[in-house]
């Protein structure tokens, strides 16, 4: 150890002559035994007595101090819900309280699970929560809080272990944090190694049973990934937010694909049937609004057994393997779930590999990514359909034809009837808007054409006949009319009266 080549160095320098006090390598405690500078001055054992009362110490004044924090929290909530209906704030002291607890929570955060035997650090932390930093920009969510709480509640039944399990992760989240700058893929790999060698720690040092391992390390995911999620969830750094939107819009122009065309197994006319389509799309799109690995790969597991159950009620008999992934593509197509592959990628880089690599959730999770694969190389031999009709369909230019109504059964209700109606009569009226639209163009273009016949033949015969225009003549007065301009006009004839 570097204490024992420290001790032969001294040795030797008293054989040079160089005087050494060997006062100054005691133990302090006064056992007798030699101390190690590394150790401030204390011997293995006394260290290990006095590190293991300054913690048992500091976990004890933590856990009064959190449960302090906790009480007063409570009662100021509880004060201002009794006086939110008389009292009105102004948008100035609305955010002035949003800051102030918001700033207490980081307080409480920060004593809560920061480990420290010294005065010095639990002082800057508290200095560096109410100092205004980003960082409270960046607090930890009601979610957050109750995982660590109930983390905290959880270690505390494994003792020692849980102790070294607090104290691993305490490094872990503080290491993290000044590699923000690194790629998700080196971030993945610290997370995977952290997981394996806190697993490692609790079956080799503490000798844990498995199944308590497998519950630690769940608790340990879920911790430390509520934590980071907003760090490593679909980074700016990579392209998975650019394929969210690939996949998306690729889901969208496949919206016209029938359950026929991918052979699924499930008539969704049965009520039951229709429940669990229902129950499956939920499941698959809640998948997004979970923040821990293990709990999204949950939603696909129930969104898998909801299928699973859809198929056994359609067929009655068990569903197999090939039953599965078609309806599972016919629920992804259905549901559209929102960021779907940066879903899957956080699920893959993220989650503890023993639950990936065994049991159902990994299965279901495979199955999942090659759902994902067949719909991004989706194409018209995959369907059974000529390439002609495929592309009709992408482009929108016609729908496949529904089933009519009179092929339903006398069991069918009549929901769905009028539906299938429905669409019927709108894909009838798309015909008829195609067809009037097709005539309109036809005939704006007859008008265009008769427009341009017309005033060539105008230009024609102008060029043929030019018109020639003579000045204009003076009017003649009528005879009868006033002589205004007297033109010597001879005077009327008198009567003229003879004798007999």
């Amino acid at each position: 150890s570097s204490f024992s080549r420290r001790r032969k160095m001294n040795l030797k320098s008293e054989r040079r002559g160089i005087h050494v006090d060997q006062s100054e390598l005691l133990c302090k405690k006064g056992c007798g035994y030699y101390g190690n500078p590394a150790w401030q001055g204390f011997c293995s054992k006394c260290w290990r007595e006095e590190y293991h009362k300054a913690r048992q110490k500091q976990i004890q004044e933590d856990w009064e101090l959190a449960e302090r924090l906790q009480r007063e929290e409570e009662e100021a909530y509880a004060s201002s819900q009794s006086t939110q209906g008389a009292q009105s704030l102004t948008f100035s002291k609305f955010e002035e309280k949003k800051t102030n607890e918001k700033t207490r929570k980081v307080t409480t955060v920060k004593k809560f699970f920061t480990a420290s035997s010294r005065a010095g650090a639990k002082k800057a932390e508290i200095q560096e929560a109410k100092a205004p930093s980003p960082s409270i920009h960046r607090q930890a969510s009601i979610e957050t809080d109750r995982v660590s709480k109930e983390f905290i509640e959880f270690i505390r039944t494994y003792q020692k272990p849980g102790q070294d399990i607090y104290k691993q992760c305490k490094l872990f989240l503080d290491t993290m944090s000044h590699k923000r700058d690194l790629s998700i893929e080196e971030q993945s790999e610290c997370a995977q190694d952290f997981y394996q060698n806190v697993a490692d720690r609790l079956q080799t040092r503490w000798k844990v049973p498995p199944e308590k391992v497998e519950k630690a390390m769940d608790e340990v995911e879920k911790y430390i990934m509520t934590r980071q999620y907003k760090y490593v969830f679909c980074p700016e750094t990579t392209d998975d937010e650019k394929k969210d939107l690939a996949v998306q819009k690729r889901i969208r122009a496949l919206h016209w694909v029938t359950p026929q065309m991918l052979c699924v197994p499930v008539s969704e006319e049965i009520p039951e049937v229709s429940d669990m389509v229902v129950k499956a799309i939920t499941d698959i799109i809640e998948m997004d609004s979970k923040r821990v690995p293990r709990d999204k790969l949950a939603c696909i597991t129930k969104c898998s057994k909801h299928i699973f159950n859809a198929i056994k009620i359609t067929k009655n008999e068990p569903a197999s393997a090939d039953d599965f992934l078609p309806t599972l593509i016919y629920i992804v197509l259905k549901g559209n779930p929102p960021r779907l592959q940066s879903n899957i990628q956080y699920i893959t880089r993220f989650c503890n590999p023993s639950r990936l690599m065994t049991g159902e959730d990994g299965y279901y999770f495979t199955n999942l990514c090659c759902a994902v694969a067949f719909i991004e190389k989706l194409d018209a031999q995959s369907l059974n359909l000529s390439q002609e009709d495929f592309d009709r369909f992408m482009t929108g230019q016609t729908s496949p034809k529904k089933q009519e109504s009179d092929t339903f059964s006398p069991d069918v209700c009549l929901g769905v009837k009028q539906m299938c109606k429905s669409l019927d009569l709108l894909s009838q009226l798309n015909e008829r808007q195609e067809r009037i639209v097709s005539e309109a163009k036809k005939l704006e273009k007859d008008l265009i054409d008769w427009t341009d016949g017309i005033t060539k033949e105008v230009e024609d015969i102008v060029e043929k006949y030019p018109l020639e225009i003579k000045p204009k003549s003076q009017a003649l007065a009528a005879i009868d009319s006033e002589n205004v301009e007297n033109d010597k006009l001879p005077p009327p004839l008198q009567p003229q009266v003879y004798a007999g």
